[in-house]
């Protein structure tokens, strides 16, 4: 009898031994799990609360920058876009973020101008690009590294219209003006919380000296026109770039306050897959103990 209590209790151990250690690790992936859970909760809150700001500056910004429709165009969308109406050679200029964690907007604008760039090649022209955010530079950098002209990272947010003149100045030394026939800005456009649409806006320099054709010509101007016209240029793509930029922000924080209430439902499900899986450890650990004790009593007994 004591020669079976003694090979019958270390394989016990043994058993309860793999069974509590399985238990462990099932339970700190429950802790870490319900950690996450936690600190997508507050990134959400964080996001949504940052996005109330956002909103109010993109509602003064709309209005700032109405006039520059009268001048350039209104925005258009990328989707089903063929490009055709742009010039011989533009400056793309595309909004991506610095930080990630904010699901797609990033890769939706990347992937707008990876498209752009093959229409354009497609129709014999030719095309650069100048990136605002380290996301977007990341990404481009793997497919397009010849065509980056600069970048443009570690934006400081909220943005304003000094930044927005910084920027605008930025492209305007890359040549906005005097090298290429047109800016286009690629950027999210901010619909509501839950939606955001991929535009693009096309700033042409005013032609000042042409035979064929020459921008407001119906005003007279106090001094040198071609000195009022790059000024005013100059001034409406730094506008253009506020705008831009505002929208950018809003929607960068509505698709991160979507991505965090995702990812905390996803996490809090896990958690229950977990703690279901655990209950089940647990109960098949106490059964196998008893079955254990059973039978050493049997032995006992026998």
């Amino acid at each position: 009898l004591r020669l079976v209590l003694q090979r019958a209790s270390p394989r016990v151990a043994i058993l309860a031994t793999r069974g509590m250690a399985t238990e462990k690790q099932i339970f700190n992936q429950i802790q870490s799990t319900k950690n996450l859970s936690k600190i997508t909760s507050s990134m959400k809150m964080v996001s949504a609360a940052k996005l109330k700001g956002d909103e109010n500056r993109l509602a003064r910004a709309v209005p700032f920058n109405g006039w520059t429709s009268e001048l350039g165009g209104a925005p258009k969308l990328v989707e089903g876009a063929t490009f055709d109406e742009l010039p011989q050679k533009v400056l793309i200029v595309p909004f991506t973020s610095d930080k990630g964690l904010c699901g797609g907007v990033n890769s939706y604008i990347t992937r707008a101008v990876r498209n752009c760039i093959k229409k354009l090649q497609a129709q014999g022209k030719d095309a650069d690009i100048v990136l605002i955010g380290d996301k977007g530079r990341a990404q481009l950098r793997r497919f397009h590294p010849e065509k980056i002209v600069r970048s443009a990272t570690d934006v400081v947010t909220p943005g304003t219209y000094a930044l927005a003149s910084g920027l605008a100045s930025e492209l305007i030394a890359s040549g906005a003006a005097s090298d290429y026939d047109a800016v286009v800005i690629i950027y999210n456009s901010f619909v509501n919380a839950a939606t955001y649409n991929q535009m693009y806006k096309v700033v042409t320099p005013f032609v000042t000296m042409s035979e064929t054709e020459e921008s407001l010509s119906g005003y007279e101007f106090d001094g040198d026109k071609a000195e009022a016209m790059e000024d005013l240029y100059e001034y409406m793509l730094a506008s253009q770039v506020f705008h831009s930029f505002m929208d950018s922000a809003a929607s960068e924080q509505s698709s991160r306050m979507t991505a965090m209430e995702n990812a905390s439902k996803n996490a809090n499900e896990m958690v229950d897959s977990l703690t279901l899986k655990y209950n089940r450890a647990r109960q098949s650990r106490i059964t196998t103990e008893l079955i254990e004790i059973i039978s050493g009593a049997s032995a006992l007994d026998g």
